[in-house]
């Protein structure tokens, strides 16, 4: 190993020693492990905080994270770990699954009048993709405010609107953002315009989420 490689290996000691066997799960209580395909937006989002805020909770400097990362979001002290991984296994549980709303608790409007390009399958694809021109409006499909504008891989530039405890709404590949983070915007905001960023044509992914769950947004759509 390098000598200059040393320091920097002490410097995060600390954390590898806070691995757990299954090396993806949560560490504990407002301790979150990063894992292959995390982005600090979809940790952020499933924690109901701003990217803002893990960045000054973790002190970084841009939304740059690793596999095997161990991040503070910000919910409570960490468990203590246990002092060894491999041999101290967490009992098997069951987590128990999301519960969906049986009626609608929200109603949307469509945040762009365009064709559909593809709906919801909840597998490859988490949202509804909607066609359009470049520079045509993005609006906000329920009043609420601005927990994320900025750019991540993947979704290109990324606007997310939260509308309450148990409700948000994304919108990706976006030309331009016209919100901020904080501001609070109404039903029908006009709050981006279409484009194609992180995306091989023009157009618009929107979801739907509950509880940081992805949902099909169509039942909620007029």
């Amino acid at each position: 190993m390098p000598i200059h490689s040393i320091p920097l290996l002490c410097r995060f000691l600390p954390f590898l020693l806070l691995l757990s066997a299954c090396g993806t799960a949560p560490i504990g209580e407002g301790m979150y492990q990063v894992k292959a395909g995390d982005t600090l937006y979809s940790i952020a989002r499933n924690a109901g905080r701003s990217v803002g805020e893990l960045q000054r909770l973790n002190q970084l400097n841009d939304n740059t994270i690793h596999v095997g990362q161990i991040l503070n979001i910000g919910m409570g002290k960490p468990a203590t770990p246990a002092l060894d991984p491999v041999k101290t296994k967490p009992p098997a549980t069951t987590p128990a699954p999301v519960s969906k709303p049986k009626t609608p608790a929200i109603s949307l409007v469509w945040p762009n009048k365009g064709p559909v390009l593809r709906a919801f399958n909840g597998k490859s694809n988490k949202g509804i993709n909607i066609g359009g021109a470049a520079g045509s409006p993005v609006y906000a499909a329920a009043s609420g405010k601005v927990i994320y504008a900025n750019q991540v891989r993947g979704y290109g530039k990324l606007l997310i609107i939260k509308h309450n405890k148990d409700y948000l709404t994304a919108y990706a590949h976006n030309r331009q953002i016209l919100a901020k983070e904080g501001d609070n915007v109404k039903q029908g905001q006009s709050v981006a315009e279409m484009g194609n960023t992180g995306s091989d044509k023009v157009m618009l992914h929107f979801e739907l989420r509950f509880k940081g769950v992805a949902i099909n947004p169509a039942p909620y759509l007029p």
